[in-house]
């Protein structure tokens, strides 16, 4: 366990769950929102970004440690990128009020806006956003946010928490596959582009 997650777990200990999400936020907010904005149009990763916000807020006190925060945060953010994608949407008496992190928020999307602005990342973005949302989610955990396999096959697991180490095994072995047909793919196509 890291220094990071040992901080967190000592302030969730201590109750302090609001000053464990703020610290979560800050570390993780702008590597999590890029990760949305990679898969999502940027006003719908800010939606579903606000959505994960209030998750983390709400459900780290539940955070048991099986894994370290930020694969747990990548999973929080593909189940709220799944509940997006199949229309479910909260009604407001479930809401939590995070005015408390509106300062966190807007530097999350500050800092993400400025990294994606190159050209570069334009034309990577235009070959990726052609892909399914599945195989641009492995793309982006992997190269992006260099989670392992093993992370990346929690964060795809339905609940984290159940899966066996041969399952997970199976899983990221799966995942890789997939991932070196799909850089294959994307590599080819740029060629294509380049040459074309």
């Amino acid at each position: 366990m890291g220094e990071f997650d040992r901080q967190v777990r000592s302030l969730l200990a201590g109750g302090e769950i609001g000053a464990a999400t703020t610290l979560v936020l800050r570390e993780y907010g702008p590597e999590l929102l890029g990760f949305l904005s990679g898969v999502l149009p940027d006003a719908d990763a800010d939606e579903v970004f606000s959505e994960l916000s209030e998750r983390l807020w709400r459900s780290l006190s539940g955070f048991e440690g099986r894994c370290s925060v930020r694969t747990w945060a990548y999973v929080l953010a593909r189940h709220e990128l799944g509940r997006f994608r199949r229309g479910m949407r909260r009604d407001a008496n479930r809401r939590v009020p995070i005015s408390e992190f509106k300062d966190i928020l807007a530097n999350a999307r500050t800092e993400t806006r400025s990294t994606m602005a190159t050209q570069n990342q334009r034309r990577l973005t235009a070959l990726r956003d052609a892909l399914p949302i599945d195989e641009r989610t492995i793309l982006i955990l992997r190269i992006d946010r260099n989670l392992t396999w093993d992370e990346i096959a929690l964060a795809f697991a339905e609940s984290p928490e159940a899966v066996s180490e041969g399952d997970r095994k199976r899983e990221a072995a799966r995942l890789r596959k997939r991932f070196q047909l799909v850089k294959r793919r994307l590599v080819a196509q740029a060629r294509e582009a380049v040459t074309s």
